[in-house]
Parts: C-alpha cells; structure tokens; sequence
C-alpha cells in the first residue's frame, strides 16, 4: 500500500477565523519502507501570522512573502497524494485546512482523492489515558527529535514516519502474509504456458536403474514396482 505522513503548519489554530496553510509536507512509504520521495512546500498565506503560532514554528509573514500561493502548488499537491492513504497526527486539523484552501483554489476536497487514517486516534487506542503528542510518542519510542526544538512540518513529518512504523510494527508480518497471499491469488489466475525442462537420464543412470532394481527383487523375491510400472509403457 502507497501511505504519505503529512503535516501543516498554519498562521493559527482555527480555519474558521480565516487561518491559512503556510507549509506542508508529504513523505511517501512504499508498504512499509520510505521511497526518499516527498513533497514540501512553503506558502505565502496572504495574511498575518499570528505572534503565538509564529512562536511555535518561527515562520513570519515576511519569510513566506516571495513564496507561492496554495492556489500555485494545488495541483502538484493533489497529483503527489491521489489514491494514497494519509497519515496524519490529529488528523481533522490538518484536512481541515487543507479542504479550505483546496475549495478556495477551486479543487477537490482531501477525502475526495484519499483516505486518511489519524494517528493520534491511534496512539490512543494503543495508549489510553497517557500523553500521545509527537514528542510524548518520540520518547515512547525512542524516536529521537532531539532536533525538534522548533515545530517544522517536514522534521514532523519525518518524526511521524518513524513514530507510524514504530507503533505498527506487528503490522509487519500481516503484510507479509497479505503479500503473499496476493502473489498466491496472481499465479491461480495466470493462464500463461509454463515451459518445463525436461531432463532425461543418461545410459550410465538407466543401467545402474536396472541394477537397483534387480538387487530389490532379489531381496524380496518379488517384483519390482518401478520394472512393473516400465513394463505398462
């Protein structure tokens, strides 16, 4: 299965205020292997950062002044992630912002391409009543971000990836199994002629055949069954 881990950062919290995508990253896994393929984008908001959201990423309006609009990089975006499943850490965050944007650049909402599995929910099942941010996951799993000192969509994205395939390694083996039996289900439907070698045995062999044979009969006073069989063709 092709996945993308994904992660924004935002001028603030609420997409309802107005806020808008300032960058995005996507990171592609092959099953469960990274393709060193990715997306990353920074993205003039056309607006003000709020001063607690530029504290938490370091990113201000006259950083992301010379940089595309969403509008720009819409169409890149939606081609790298269509049919993939998105991996996403509190997942209605993100795909809400991003199905703003992509409605106000006149594109197809996320779920419209994509589903879209939130890890967060998933750490929560895997860990209830415990802390499941990225950070609180990195230490779980010995992740480490020591280079997180500043939230980055792209460093997130990759912490992410380490943190998805961390918490799901027993998903490993279930792949496995799925893949073979695919293989399987491939080769019961595959019609195509099979050339097979056909090794004859050399007069050396069929003569010490013969021999086997009649050391075998004359211990058990009986026939021998390959000499009986021969005789039938």
């Amino acid at each position: 299965m092709r996945r993308i881990v994904l992660d924004t950062e935002t001028t603030g919290l609420e997409v309802s205020e107005g806020h808008r995508v300032i960058e995005l990253a996507c990171l592609e896994l092959a099953g469960r292997r990274p393709t060193g393929r990715h997306f990353h984008r920074y993205v003039n908001p056309e607006r003000a950062i709020d001063f607690a959201a530029s504290e938490v990423h370091g990113l201000t309006a006259a950083d992301l002044a010379d940089k595309p609009r969403f509008a720009d990089v819409a169409d890149e975006f939606l081609a790298f992630v269509e049919g993939a499943e998105l991996l996403i850490h509190n997942a209605p965050f993100d795909v809400g912002f991003l199905d703003s944007e992509l409605e106000r650049a006149g594109r197809p909402r996320v779920s419209s391409l994509c589903s879209v599995k939130d890890t967060l929910e998933m750490a929560r099942e895997l860990h209830p009543g415990k802390k499941n941010s990225l950070d609180a996951l990195c230490e779980r799993y010995s992740v480490d971000n020591s280079r997180r000192t500043l939230h980055g969509a792209l460093l997130d994205a990759q912490l992410l990836a380490d943190v998805w395939l961390a918490m799901t390694r027993g998903q490993e083996t279930l792949d496995i199994v799925l893949a073979a039996a695919e293989a399987i289900e491939i080769a019961a439907h595959d019609t195509a002629p099979v050339a097979l070698t056909v090794m004859r045995a050399s007069a050396e062999e069929l003569a010490r055949h013969a021999a086997l044979c009649e050391r075998l009969e004359r211990a058990s006073g009986g026939k021998c069954l390959w000499v009986q069989l021969a005789g039938q063709h």
